[in-house]
């Protein structure tokens, strides 16, 4: 009764309003929908970090690629990558289906990711000379990335998924709460890696790294069929025939005059630096604490705060907005790392070995304080990501997310190819070589200027990427009365869309 009361004070104006109002607020996402769009990322993130965490440390110590040449292959393969996005892009964004635009891309790249990504942690023994080695190891980063250029479509699929923003937040939110059940499997490599080969000579390290990427691969290409089957598309496109009437010149510029977009790209640039460090990781582990399995310790403990830090991350969004809360965790990892590095890795005596239990309960406190914001950066960078796309359709009416990821793209690409080629040629310059036993399983190396060089590495470079990260945020302008004006004026323009979508469907239907 109060509803109808209130109804009849409004005018057929504000009624309208209301309505166009209301198709952003409804629920859409079944709980399959919910399940399938958190497995594929499951699948995703935790082949991501496999392929991150141990790509460098295997080519280098199993299949012996010189870390020079490591590091002009990811270059070359950076740039090779870069021009490929810009075709990916287009043909992405200007895809039509009846499945849709972005659900076709979970399939047809599998092939290309399943070969690379398998090519990658292989070191085959018909392999002899460096230059043979040079090309397997090339081939297999560049289908790898050709492969993944266009599965990338998927991560677009969270900004089509639901129009309700808060519904499409709280999906980014629980996506990230499941992750932590999941992205401890790469960290199980290190014990099987260390356990294995003392149970049976039949299994040697490289083997295992081999063996247990096959099970990455095949566990992602699993979740990316079933997401195919399960999610649908449902923000309105712009048709086939105004995509046509929309040259690609005037997108690329409408994209360059987005101001919140580029506060993302130059924050993603820089926060790319923290992968030098990351790509360290298992040489650190290796040669600076003596094994590799005090990694996988490490993780057992750095990763519970995350469980409590991603409710976290969802109130302090909802209270300070995604801008502010990445400003914050950003300055936070930066005096962190470095607080950490000018302690050092083994404050307890002159070597690690010396207390060597306090050593490694320091390095696990330390680490587990640096990767507070992770989680809080996490969920924070897909809802800004989210607000930018939203703000080019609302000053330009246009949602060109995959040409957006290629122009996003360019930048990481530049960053990656530096960040790659800085992976291999810090080593270079500290003189790191990699040590093996009689039976090629890796040995740590003993020499202190090595030792110290490796910790630089691990500790400054993700010092510098977390801070440049969130002093990138103070360009960010969706905040306030723009972002309130926003939300409005662009439920009106997508509830347009929409009844002229319909109208021109009952119409053909007619």
């Amino acid at each position: 009764m109060a509803d109808e009361i209130i109804t009849e004070d409004l005018t057929q104006a504000e009624v309208e309003e209301l309505d166009k109002l209301a198709y952003t607020h409804k629920r859409y996402l079944s709980p399959k929908e919910i399940a399938a769009y958190v497995l594929v990322n499951f699948g995703q993130k935790n082949l991501s970090q496999f392929v991150s965490a141990y790509k460098e440390f295997f080519m280098i110590q199993f299949l012996k690629i010189n870390t020079t040449i490591y590091a002009n292959i990811n270059l070359f393969a950076s740039i090779y990558d870069a021009l490929d996005d810009t075709i990916s892009g287009l043909i992405i964004d200007r895809t039509r289906t009846r499945w849709g635009r972005i659900r076709p891309f979970f399939i047809l790249p599998l092939p290309l990711w399943l070969i690379g990504g398998a090519m990658m942690f292989m070191a085959p023994s018909a392999i002899h000379t460096s230059t043979q080695k040079a090309i397997w190891a090339l081939v297999a980063t560049i289908v790898y990335g050709l492969g993944m250029s266009y599965f990338g479509a998927w991560g677009l699929m969270i900004y089509n998924v639901t129009p309700n923003t808060d519904e499409r937040n709280n999906l980014i939110t629980t996506t990230k709460f499941f992750e932590l059940f999941g992205v401890w499997l790469p960290s199980l490599v290190p014990i099987l890696v260390t356990v294995l080969p003392k149970i049976s000579t039949k299994f040697t390290m490289g083997g295992v790294y081999t063996g247990f990427a096959f099970f990455m691969l095949i566990l992602s290409a699993g979740f990316a069929v079933f997401g195919f089957f399960n999610l649908r598309e449902r923000v309105p496109l712009m048709s086939r025939e105004e995509m046509k009437e929309t040259s690609i010149l005037s997108s690329i510029k409408n994209i360059f005059t987005n101001r919140p977009l580029f506060a993302i790209i130059f924050a993603d640039f820089f926060n790319s630096f923290k992968s030098v460090g990351g790509s360290s990781e298992q040489i650190f582990w290796l040669n600076n604490t003596g094994s590799l399995i005090h990694g996988t310790v490490c993780g057992l403990f750095t990763g519970i705060p995350n469980y409590v830090m991603i409710p976290v991350a969802a109130k302090m969004v909802k209270k300070f907005g995604a801008r502010l809360t990445a400003i914050a965790a950003g300055l936070f990892g930066f005096f962190a790392y470095m607080a950490t590095f000018f302690i050092g890795y083994h404050p307890f005596g002159q070597t690690f070995r010396d207390n060597y239990i306090l050593n490694l309960v320091w390095v696990i406190f330390a680490l587990t304080i640096c990767g507070l914001p992770n989680k809080i950066l996490q969920v924070c960078i897909p809802i800004l990501n989210a607000e930018a796309l939203d703000y080019m359709e609302w000053k330009h009416g246009l949602r060109n997310e995959a040409l957006v990821t290629t122009v996003q793209g360019y930048f990481s690409k530049l960053a990656t190819s530096v960040t790659s080629w800085l992976s291999g040629m810090v080593l270079t310059w500290i003189n790191y070589i990699p040590l093996t036993d009689s039976l090629g399983n890796a040995i740590p190396q003993t020499d202190p200027k090595i030792l110290n060089g490796i910790w630089a590495v691990f500790c400054i470079l993700p010092a510098i990427a977390r801070g440049m990260f969130g002093v990138s945020f103070i360009l960010y302008n969706i905040h306030g009365d723009l972002k309130q004006q926003m939300i409005v004026e662009l439920a009106d323009k997508r509830a347009n869309r929409l009844a002229e979508q319909n109208a021109k469907e009952s119409a053909n239907n007619d």
